[in-house]
């Protein structure tokens, strides 16, 4: 039943509208009676009507007032205008603001009123319509949510109990996958994920998940016959559903769109991907299989080179190390100390030959060259002021991002590593030196460790050694041999300290030609001999190598 609002301030014009036809008996009813505009807005407010029927003269608020005020508070009103005059201006104004009529009082009969009420109910039915299909949609589009679907596949390939049944009774009832003959599921994962994420907040983390899903999802097409999902650590998994009956048809296009995904990933983000199809399954029942064997071939490595036979595939879990030794940490930071980047190549390379089998993206190499960055990066804010623009002229930890294979992580680390240690020598000969004598001690820094002569380092500048030896001794207060020793004493000081070396190993590794002109030169510069120098740190840790 439709309930009717009469809105007239002549009591007897109200009758005469309520009784030209039997409301009750049409499936209308009158409501309620008011006698100005600012009454009627009064009683919409506490029970809005259907319909409105409205006198458009009367006092305090008339009927376009009241009619435009509907029409701003109450659009699902809809109002019927009653006149006794027919003023152009008013009957434009009540049908600009959604008036169902525009009707003269004294032509007004039974039929004419009937008819508009049932016009009025036919766009209330045509208004709920509108709702209930937009509900739906959106009801829909809820239950589609790519969120939603992408939960259900990440808990199945995950294999959370229940997920199955879960997935497939969704799919059912909201029409996933429809025609679907075939699946198949890959994994992909984001090579340098933990290295581009070790610095980054939560919220960084998150921003580039879900700009990697955009990316992929936008590359894969439909969400309803390729979906990608998130699992963990820069892993995702891409379900495909095929339509075409051929088991190789269906590899053969999946092959094809993740090679279109990798090349999307690395155009858009400027990050590279590996990825593994599994096999072609029957039914959403067997994904988590589907995954579990592309998994398994992502995270398997080429057992030997290819020899023109089919390349062995196996598991490298039993060889894997999982992190730097404590030896290996502390020599990294030895040889940086005391500038050794001979030593300091050897260390990083030693590093990668335990790993070069392993896949790039595998989390126990990702760890590995974490650590190696993390102890950059502490050398730097030891020895580097941050006002320094060291970072600037090191590679770009965004360049992590583009390499897909252990040889080239080797060789970024290794660079990363020469151009701090550059950084390092440079901080050590600048200040108040000129150019001349800090490329001399430059010079001193990177060849210490072995013949080092004034006569070497002025050929290699372009002096005569005697101008150098003079401007050397001017700018530094020292000759160019005593700061050679000086540097040297320098370094085994460092050495001793690292327990890791005989007294007669460090003179050597120092630079020094002899071990008692070490023991000279060392007690001379620090008035202790170099084993009571080591015993004043201690214990002696060294004293049993020496």
């Amino acid at each position: 039943m439709y309930q009717v609002l009469l809105v007239d301030d002549e009591p007897l014009a109200r009758s005469d509208v309520g009784m030209l036809v039997d409301f009750r008996k049409h499936g209308f009813e009158i409501c309620g009676e008011a006698h100005n505009g600012l009454m009627a807005l009064a009683m919409i407010e506490q029970s809005p009507p259907h319909i409105a029927i409205i006198d458009v003269n009367m006092p305090e608020m008339n009927g376009v007032e009241l009619n435009r005020t509907i029409k701003e508070r109450y659009p699902a009103i809809k109002t019927i205008m009653l006149s006794s005059f027919d003023d152009y201006d008013y009957v434009r104004d009540c049908l600009k603001n959604g008036s169902i009529d525009y009707l003269l009082k004294h032509r007004l009969d039974g039929a004419t009123l009937i008819g508009m009420l049932n016009k009025a109910a036919l766009e209330l039915r045509q208004d709920d319509q509108i709702l209930e299909n937009l509900s739906a949609q959106k009801a829909i589009a809820e239950r589609m949510n790519p969120v939603l679907i992408r939960g259900y596949i990440a808990d199945l390939v995950k294999g959370k109990p229940g997920s199955v049944q879960e997935f497939e009774a969704f799919a059912r009832k909201n029409g996933l996958y429809p025609q679907t003959i075939r699946y198949a599921a890959a994994s992909v994962q984001i090579v340098p994920f933990l290295l581009l994420t070790q610095s980054y907040s939560d919220m960084q983390t998150n921003r580039l998940v879900q700009q990697a899903i955009e990316v992929m999802q936008q590359s894969l097409g439909d969400v309803q016959e390729r979906t990608v999902a998130y699992l963990e650590n820069g892993r995702l998994v891409v379900v495909f559903a095929f339509k075409e009956r051929s088991e190789h048809v269906a590899i053969s296009e999946a092959g094809r769109m993740m090679s279109k995904l990798s090349h999307a990933l690395e155009l858009f983000l400027n990050v590279k991907c590996v990825y593994a199809v599994g096999h072609v399954c029957h039914s959403l029942s067997q994904l988590e299989e589907s995954y579990v064997s592309a998994e398994r071939k992502l995270d398997s490595y080429p057992a030997a080179e290819p020899t023109g036979q089919a390349t062995e595939w196996r598991s490298v879990e039993h060889s894997k190390r999982v992190s730097l030794t404590i030896e290996e940490q502390k020599q990294l930071l030895l040889s940086i100390e005391i500038l050794d980047q001979e030593g300091m190549h050897r260390l990083i390379a030693s590093v990668f030959d335990s790993i070069r089998e392993q896949p790039v993206h595998s989390h126990s190499v990702q760890m590995i060259i974490s650590e190696l960055l993390h102890i950059g990066d502490k050398a730097l804010k030891k020895w580097m002021s941050q006002a320094d623009s060291a970072m600037d002229s090191l590679p770009a930890r965004s360049e992590l991002g583009r390499l897909d294979s252990v040889g080239e992580m080797e060789q970024w680390l290794q660079d990363f590593y020469a151009g701090l240690l550059k950084r390092l020598k440079e901080k050590h000969a600048g200040g108040a030196y000129s150019r001349h004598v800090s490329q001399a001690i430059i010079f001193i820094l990177e060849r210490y460790s072995g013949i080092v002569t004034l006569e070497l380092a002025a050929g290699a500048i372009g002096l005569n050694p005697s101008y150098l030896s003079r401007i050397f001794k001017e700018e530094t207060q020292s000759t160019f041999s005593e700061y050679v020793n000086r540097v040297r004493i320098d370094a085994a000081q460092k050495l001793l300290g690292s327990g890791q070396y005989s007294i007669k190993q460090i003179s050597n590794l120092a630079g020094f030609a002899t071990y008692n002109y070490f023991f000279k030169v060392f007690k001379e510069m620090t008035g202790a001999t170099p084993q009571a120098y080591l015993n004043g740190l201690g214990g002696g840790r060294a004293a049993a190598k020496s």
